[in-house]
């Protein structure tokens, strides 16, 4: 045998990255070498701008909320004078009883 088949290799995992060595005459993995580990820290800096960009949207809904209470009565009563005005010029008759259609 020659002295290249008797080496051990090196094999990355496709799943994790880490590396592997296999000894080829005992086909068993003799040595690991652990991934690099990805940071999952959270970007703070991004966090926080999503945070004020929340908070300025509610703020504005708020703003748009209180304004359109502000001017909820007064359509109220413009709506109620546009009816009252449309059911001036009608004459009043008593509505249809359903004993009155049998």
């Amino acid at each position: 045998m020659s002295d290249c088949e008797n080496s051990p290799i090196q094999v990355a995992c496709p799943c994790c990255g880490a590396r592997l060595t296999v000894d080829m005459e005992l086909g068993k993995v003799i040595a690991h070498v652990p991934p690099p580990k990805q940071s999952k820290a959270p970007d703070l800096d991004a966090a926080a701008q999503l945070l004020e960009r929340q908070r300025k949207q509610r703020e504005a809904l708020f703003a748009q909320s209180a304004e359109d209470e502000k001017v909820k009565s007064k359509v109220l009563e413009r709506k109620f004078e546009e009816r009252l005005k449309q059911t001036k010029d009608e004459p009043v008759t008593r509505p249809p009883r359903d004993f009155d259609l049998d």
